[in-house]
Parts: C-alpha cells; structure tokens; sequence
C-alpha cells in the first residue's frame, strides 16, 4: 500500500512494523540494551546495542533461523579476554562480530597476550539512533550506532554501523565503515560470525556455495572435506569442522551463500563482497545441543595477528583510513 492507503487501516505505525527498544532485566542479560526490530512481513531480530550492534534472535513467519550458545544475552561486563574465555559469552546468534584489530585463535603477539576472536563484541555503542521514518511511500527502519576499539598508546579504531530493513520487506542491511582514528597504522581483522541453527538447520537443509577454493582448517576438516555441504543429525561427540572458502564473485565483486530447507519452504542468504571480504569461513557443528552452522564472512582466512604478521598478509588501515563492508541477509520462499 502507499503512505496515505495504509495509515487508513492503522492507528499506530507499529502495527505495521518498526522497532521497539527495552532493556532486560533477568540473568546475564540484565541491564543489557535491546532494540527488537519488525519488517512487518515476517522477518524479525534483535540488535544489541551494548554488544557491539550485533543481532541475537531472528526468526521469519515464527521459524527461528539461529543458534543461541546455553550462554544467550550475555552482558558484556562478563567478558573474559584470556586465551578461551571468549565462548563463556558468546551468544551466538544472527551475527557476532570478530576483531577489530585481532581474531582467532588465543596468541602472543610480542608482549601482548590476545584472545580468542576480539573484543568487538564486548564494546557497548555509543550514539545509538533509530533514524527510522517515511521516505515517500517506503517506510524505512533504520538502526545506526557507533563502536570504538581503542586504548591509550594503542591501536584507534572506530566502526559506524547502520543496520537497515525497509518495512514488508524481508531483508536486512548492515553496512559497516571503520576508520583509523589514531596517528598510526592499526592492524584491521573483521569476521562476521552468523550462527544459523534449527529449525533452518537440520538434517534436511542444502547449503549452497560455490567457492574458488576450500581449505579445512585442521585434519578433522580435512576428513570432512568431501561432505562440507552435508549437514547431518545432531551427532555425538561430534568434533567441528572449520572450512576456509576463497570466494568466487561477479563482475562487481558481489557473491552468496545461501542456508535452504525445502521442507520449511524457506531459504535464507546471505550476500556480501569479495572486495571488501574475500573470505567466508564455515564453521560446521553437529554436536548435540551445539548444533550450528556458522557462515561468517571475512576479511582475513581465519589467522590471528601473529600468523598474519609472519606471512606478511596482516591488513592494516593508516591514519584517517576508513573501510566500508555491506552485508545483506535476505529471506525466501522456496
């Protein structure tokens, strides 16, 4: 319908979708921000704004699309920074950010000790928008926030996400800018770790990838290489199975992998661009009640700092630099 046809039949513009913002209250959660987030026409989520703008629940017509760790919501003020202490907040979720200036495994990188996967996702926003509203007959729901990873005598880097869905459409936007803001180079990693569980996966879902190249990441990987795409029952004592795909894009650089079950009558994808992320790393988990297929596009093959300093491949911004990634996650019928 245009503007002036709806708001016939509405009273209030929520009916018809928008966002709505609380803070829970319960448990490891409690006093973290949410902002729920309603296309209108099946697609929801949950932003959290004290996490780094990282989405936690999504669901579509009622079908949850995620895996959620036994941790859930977890407040950042939990977080543990030393070697594994990352998955004891680790919620899962539509996306958990990685980085901004380290990722993966828990190293020594010369007199610094890093973590697994980055602080990022511990980081509470700051100017945090709705910019919501009417742009002629669209109705427009617009989240934006802003995320610093800095420390004094450190490395300064700044991340501007929007996080975009236009009302009776069921997609969202997020397009993130990071910047440099110090006075010297500041090693640059990011991993979008999205974490799609049942009842999107199950035994009965087809992943749909065409990758240039596969690496496993370890020999367990390596034993699954030829059943990557398979996605079984959950398993016990299931051990996980990381991929490394090299992507392969169209002449603008952009590419998809897309999650479907066809017994559901859904598929959800997820696009992005080789030239922003030229990597996207599959995480497989079949385990019972760890059941999850991670698709996380990045900018780096899943090394952390060390690895990537000795091969001489360590991203980094200058000064003033910024760079720009847009990640798009659509839902389907099939």
């Amino acid at each position: 319908m245009k503007r002036n046809e709806l708001q016939q039949y509405i009273g209030n513009q929520a009916q018809a979708g928008g966002s709505r913002h609380y803070v829970l209250a319960d448990g490891w959660g409690r006093n973290l921000r949410g902002i729920d987030v309603n296309s209108g026409s099946g697609l929801q989520y949950t932003i959290l704004p004290d996490r780094g703008m990282d989405i936690s629940l999504a669901s579509y017509k009622g079908v949850n699309l995620v895996y959620l760790t036994s941790n859930g919501e977890t407040h950042p003020a939990f977080f543990e920074p030393e070697g594994l202490g990352w998955l004891r907040t680790f919620a899962g979720g539509l996306l958990t950010t990685c980085g901004l200036t380290y990722l993966g495994a828990p190293v020594t990188d010369g007199d610094e000790q890093l973590g697994l996967h980055g602080r990022y996702s511990t980081i509470p926003a700051k100017q945090v928008a709705d910019l919501s509203g009417w742009d002629g007959d669209e109705y427009h729901i617009k989240i934006k926030g802003i995320v610093e990873e800095a420390s004094l005598f450190g490395n300064k880097l700044r991340l501007e996400r929007k996080i975009h869905t236009i009302q009776g459409q069921n997609s969202l936007r997020i397009t993130d800018t990071i910047t440099n803001f110090g006075n010297t180079p500041s090693p640059y990693t990011i991993l979008y770790h999205m974490n799609l569980g049942y009842p999107l996966l199950n035994e009965d879902s087809l992943l749909i990838i065409d990758p240039v190249h596969t690496q496993p990441r370890t020999p367990v990987a390596a034993a699954g290489m030829k059943d990557f795409k398979k996605l079984q029952k959950p398993q016990a004592d299931y051990q996980e199975q990381v991929f490394i795909h090299t992507m392969k894009g169209n002449s603008n650089g952009e590419t998809s992998v897309t999650l479907q079950n066809k017994k559901l009558s859904v598929a959800l994808t997820i696009k992005f661009n080789i030239n922003q992320l030229p990597y996207l790393i599959q995480w497989k988990m079949m385990g019972r009640g760890e059941y999850v297929l991670g698709l996380e596009p990045s900018n780096v093959p899943l090394k952390n700092r060390k690895e990537l300093k000795e091969e001489n491949t360590m991203p980094f911004l200058q000064p003033g630099e910024s760079s720009t990634n847009t990640i798009e996650v659509v839902m389907s019928e099939i």
